[in-house]
């Protein structure tokens, strides 16, 4: 059965479903992404580049005027092991150690011989074992949420920094476009990825009285990594962390809170129970047809499946009828944990 599943198979499962309290979503489907990033060496940095990343975060401050810059080391491949890793400025007559937390997240000051030598910001680590990100946190933000503002605020820093790695050299042609924060961070294409702390099964924004739960082609790069495509994407061992926020659309106010509902987190609201008889992957996809699904390493699974829109805002631009979502959480015995639709049955 094909993905688009007709609107009478969904009442029955509507039917079948035990809906409980579900907060609907207004996103729209968007179209399939490419995660592309910069080619610079993921491990040697410009320390020109990170100071003007520091510099860029105190001119852009209005985005987080409490919020406070670190950057952060986070593992590219599953046998990288943070704990330990030093960090140094590295340059022709200048090699300054840089303490690293045990969160691994570092400072840098500013120095004005490594700045004239173009020095470079050293991990003792091998190539391609690493991604980097400005980290950009306001207080007094709840457990388990970000600010909008401060996420915008880590794009605007991490582009500037230069901290997007490694990206197949097919897109070096593309220049400013992915080297520019201005065009990064304020377009809806720039495709930014934030990583969260845990695994991810939804992300909602609460804006006051607005409230919007990311698609699934806002979540794990797109959902469209394959084997052959994580090499060349920051999210290579994080993809279950992933996401794109919407830091392009100010329509969200800058404190707008991005709040997280994690994989291993109980249900909650805004998610909805599955009946007993839909409740293993093999029944599911006997009763709704083969999925879009994405299996982690972790064992965990999540599929998604569409279905046509009762909404006519939500029809695409050339007419055509849009498309909601069914996203249903599968735990590594295959039994599912928890389902979402963006918009009732």
């Amino acid at each position: 059965m094909s993905n688009f599943i007709h609107r009478r198979v969904w009442r029955s499962l509507a039917a079948a479903m035990l809906i409980a309290s579900c907060q609907p979503a207004s996103s729209q489907d968007a179209p399939a992404k490419v995660t592309v990033t910069a080619t610079r060496d993921p491990v040697d940095k410009s320390y020109r580049k990170m100071i003007a990343g520091i510099e860029r975060f105190e001119r852009d401050r209005a985005l987080a005027p409490q919020a406070s810059l670190r950057f952060q080391l986070l593992p590219r491949l599953p046998t990288t092991r943070l704990d330990g890793i030093t960090v140094r400025v590295v340059g022709d007559t200048v090699a300054l150690p840089v303490p690293v937390a045990p969160d691994h997240t570092f400072t840098l000051d500013r120095d004005s011989q490594a700045l004239r030598e173009d020095a470079a910001l050293i991990a003792s680590s091998k190539t391609s074992t690493l991604t980097w990100r400005a980290q950009v946190r306001s207080p007094n933000v709840p457990p388990g949420t970000r600010r909008l503002g401060d996420l915008r605020l880590e794009c605007q820093v991490g582009v500037e920094a230069g901290l997007l790695s490694n990206n197949a050299t097919v897109f070096a042609w593309l220049g400013e476009l992915l080297t520019d924060p201005d065009r990064v961070c304020a377009s809806a294409d720039g495709n930014y990825l934030f990583f969260a702390e845990r695994p991810l099964f939804g992300v909602t924004l609460r804006d006051g009285a607005r409230t919007e739960t990311l698609p699934f082609s806002r979540l794990y790069a797109g959902g469209t990594q394959t084997p052959d495509t994580l090499p060349f994407c920051d999210c290579q061992v994080l993809l279950d962390r992933s996401y794109y926020a919407p830091i392009w659309d100010r329509r969200w106010s800058d404190d707008t809170l991005v709040e997280f509902d994690y994989m291993d987190a109980a249900p909650g609201a805004g998610t909805v129970p599955v009946a007993g008889t839909h409740r293993t992957t093999a029944q599911m996809r006997a009763a709704l047809g083969p999925p879009t699904a994405l299996r982690f390493d972790s064992g965990y699974q999540v599929w998604r499946y569409r279905y046509p829109t009762s909404k006519p805002e939500k029809n695409q631009e050339d007419g055509k009828p849009g498309y909601a979502e069914f996203v249903v959480l599968f735990g590594p015995d295959g039994i599912a944990r928890k389902a979402r639709l963006s918009e009732p049955l």
